[in-house]
């Protein structure tokens, strides 16, 4: 007797849609982030938490190098900088030889991403301690196939 095909599993298409729902939600509380980041001094949205990161770990940058690594736009990479300056988060500086200004986190705003990565490392570790190392990776990929399936949208 030929073995049987998998049967369908009948939980599969609603957990989908509470995974697309819970997507929706984080898009949300992201735009809402946002809304507070703009109103609210001190306050930062991912997109400038994601600046200051990678600035703490790589140093300065040029505007076209921290658009790729917040994942916009060199425009959209520059007004970020002009309110993180305004913030006293970075500055610009002329790079010697080169047309390109590099921008760069000033003790401030080290301070602030050193904070809010602390901060973020409390939280992430208080909500997710019932989740085991296997967990948390498969939720991230879950997170990034998300992100590639958005692209594609």
């Amino acid at each position: 007797m030929p073995p049987r095909p998998p049967q369908p599993d009948p939980g599969r298409e609603p957990a989908l849609d509470r995974l697309a729902r819970a997507a929706y939600s984080l898009s949300a509380a992201d735009a809402r982030l946002r809304g507070r980041a703009t109103r609210t001094p001190g306050a930062l949205s991912l997109t400038h938490a994601r600046a200051l990161r990678a600035l703490a770990e790589n140093g300065p940058l040029s505007i076209r190098e921290l658009a790729a690594a917040t994942e916009t736009t060199p425009p959209g990479a520059t007004q970020l900088v002009n309110g993180l300056v305004s913030a006293g988060y970075v500055t610009r500086e002329q790079t010697p030889g080169r047309k390109a200004v590099a921008v760069a986190l000033t003790a401030k705003g080290q301070e602030r991403h050193d904070e809010r990565q602390a901060a973020l490392q409390r939280d992430l570790d208080a909500a997710l301690a019932d989740y085991d190392t296997r967990s948390l990776d498969s939720a991230a990929e879950v997170l990034r196939q998300l992100t590639a399936i958005y692209d594609r949208l």
